[in-house]
């Protein structure tokens, strides 16, 4: 019900996480072995790192194996870090390159349509049914950089000027391209007969 809501819902108040919050001397620890820091890290981060991934993916089990992968090589390259005030946008940046990685394998081995949303077992973690079929519309009909936005924003918490600078893109850019975005996914699920009565 969480996503449906998002979706429907005019009002933008929920409350949100602020990530500008996160130590950037936690990764300094965790390239000195600091196992506390990379749990607090990973506590910190876990949520909007699956967010993104997924966004990116469209794929539960994919974006499982890559948080894993994105975790193993902070861990790796973390004394290589460099203190810039971006500790999500690093990670991010890991995170994308092991995904465009991971195509690059998969596409050599096998069909890339054999991994998208249309299995029954990629989105089988959701229990809600309503916020199964917004995220499932979120996959088949958003574009990536719309995909991001809104998982980022709805999911995540993140705040659109977080996304933004994250993304790259410009604040109003990221809010438009937002409001678009739950526009078209309004559209098409009130197109298959799904609406919300605010109840």
């Amino acid at each position: 019900m969480f996503l449906f809501t998002f979706v429907f819902e005019a009002n933008e108040h929920i409350q949100q996480n602020n990530l500008n919050d996160i130590d950037e001397d936690l990764i300094k620890r965790i390239g000195n072995d600091d196992m506390e820091a990379l749990d607090i890290f990973y506590c910190d981060t876990e949520r909007i790192l699956y967010a993104y991934i997924l966004a990116l993916s469209k794929n539960h089990d994919m974006t499982i194996d890559i948080m894993q992968d994105t975790y193993i090589k902070l861990i790796s390259a973390s004394h290589l870090y460099k203190p810039m005030g971006k500790p999500l946008a690093w990670l991010f940046t890991i995170a994308k390159n092991l995904y465009y990685t991971k195509i690059k394998t998969v596409s050599r081995e096998t069909n890339l349509e054999a991994i998208g949303v249309s299995g029954e077992s990629t989105l089988s973690q959701i229990t809600d049914l309503e916020d199964k079929m917004v995220l499932e519309e979120v996959m088949r009909i958003l574009t990536e950089e719309e995909r991001q936005i809104v998982i980022l924003y709805a999911v995540s918490g993140m705040k659109h000027k977080e996304i933004a600078v994250l993304l790259d893109l410009k604040l109003s850019t990221t809010l438009s391209k937002y409001h678009r975005a739950i526009k078209k996914l309004r559209k098409n699920l009130e197109k298959r007969g799904i609406s919300y009565d605010g109840k």
